[in-house]
């Protein structure tokens, strides 16, 4: 079992930064893909980004590429996704994910979330 917990959310004017953390806890955790999932709304929940084991190799979703940043801290056990130029869509609840080995772009094959933390980005 792998216990996540978010951290971080809150309001911010569009163009402004937030950087949320995912702190795990449990079984080993470089065992573990990692990543970070939203869902606005009204609306499915989907992938924004994912980290592998080592912190090595990264993935992102088009909609946040060049404007968003996710890493881990391994010695941690934390992972980050920085936000930076945030706009009124980029408004949802943020999960954070983890994965045995690997962590993929489809929500209904993780193994473990978090509760989620609130962004949500003011026009």
């Amino acid at each position: 079992q792998v216990q996540l917990v978010e951290s971080g959310g809150g309001l911010v004017q569009a163009g402004g930064s937030l950087r949320l953390s995912c702190a795990a806890s449990g079984r080993t955790v470089t065992n573990y893909g990692m990543g970070w999932f939203r869902q606005a709304p009204g609306k499915e929940r989907e992938f924004v980004a994912t980290v592998s084991r080592t912190g090595g190799s990264t993935s992102y979703a088009d909609s946040v590429k060049g404007r968003f940043t996710i890493s881990r801290d391994n010695a941690k056990n934390t992972m980050y996704l920085q936000m930076n130029s945030l706009k009124p869509e980029d408004t949802a609840v943020y999960y954070c994910a983890a994965d045995w080995m690997a962590m993929g772009p489809i929500p209904s094959s993780v193994l473990y979330w978090g509760k989620g933390t609130l962004v949500t980005v003011s026009s």
